[in-house]
């Protein structure tokens, strides 16, 4: 089963409402800006990091406003890390089963083993609506923040709210 089907089907069995626009490979946040598909009236697109501690032992997905940076020292200072570092391609495709370019909240899905614990930032409560990708970067859903949530917390893996800083 692809990706993008486990991301339809669980989004089927939540009974929500979505909005799939199909396009081309993204593969920055630059693309996707100059591509316009990150404009709603009540959303923001999401951006996301996929990060490890200093052991490698555990690993991060923090997803922030598409117009805001994250100073590593301040998120490890939020979630109670040692140093953070961003996790290689190879540990992307292990635990999330993704590639470069196709990072999304709704990559937990994959996570079998329910290791890759996430942290949104709380400036993200404020939107009804997050854009992500459907775990491949040639389409983006618009999708309410709180199912989204939602979806993470069901699936069982560890999830709070934090604050990134500007």
């Amino acid at each position: 089963m692809n990706d993008r089907k486990i991301v339809l089907d669980t989004l089927k069995r939540y009974h929500t409402t979505y909005e799939l626009i199909e396009h081309e490979p993204m593969y920055t946040v630059e693309d996707i800006e100059k591509s316009g598909l990150w404009q709603h009236e009540n959303g923001i697109g999401a951006k996301n990091l996929f990060l490890r501690d200093g052991s490698g032992k555990h690993h991060f997905l923090i997803v922030i406003q598409e117009d805001k940076q994250a100073d590593l020292k301040f998120v490890r200072d939020e979630i109670g890390s040692s140093r953070l570092s961003f996790a290689s391609e190879e540990r992307l495709e292990k635990y999330l089963k993704l590639q470069t370019g196709s990072v999304s909240p709704l990559g937990i899905l994959n996570d079998e083993n329910r290791e890759v614990a996430v942290f949104f930032d709380k400036d993200l409560k404020q939107y009804e609506y997050l854009a992500v990708h459907p775990n491949d970067n040639t389409a983006t859903i618009w999708m309410k923040t709180d199912i989204l949530v939602q979806i993470i917390k069901d699936h069982g893996n560890s999830f709070d709210w934090i604050s990134i800083g500007s």
